[in-house]
């Protein structure tokens, strides 16, 4: 059993940056992979970006290049750094302690452990 609580979210304008931080009551070193979705009003949760425990990466088409996900095993956290935001990027953004597998590409199954989310509202 792991809890995660999520911060860092805010309001920034379009173009800005945030990080957002997960940490965990536990050492993640042995959790497979963590991930971080987010959701939009009226829109289901989608996946962001996940990192497994050796450090492999994966991210949705609509933030590559602008968002990246890292972990500090040391101190129990995983953060997404967010840069040149859009409004399209606005959501409540949830951390997840699942498993990565390999089937070709690298995929994610979400488990049970959620952290509270946090808000991110980009503004145009």
């Amino acid at each position: 059993q792991v809890q995660l609580v999520d911060s860092g979210g805010g309001l920034v304008q379009a173009g800005g940056s945030l990080r957002l931080s997960c940490a965990a009551s536990r050492s993640i070193f042995s959790i497979n992979a963590m991930g971080w979705y987010r959701q939009a009003p009226g829109n289901q949760r989608e996946l962001v970006a996940f990192i497994t425990n050796s450090g492999s990466t994966n991210y949705a088409d609509s933030v590559k290049g602008r968002f990246t996900i890292s972990r500090d095993n040391a101190k129990n956290t995983v953060y997404l750094q967010m840069n040149s935001l859009k409004p399209e990027d606005t959501a409540v953004y949830y951390c997840n302690a699942g498993a990565a597998y390999r089937s070709g590409s690298y995929y994610y199954r979400p488990g049970d452990y959620w952290g509270q989310g946090t808000q991110v509202t980009v503004s145009s």
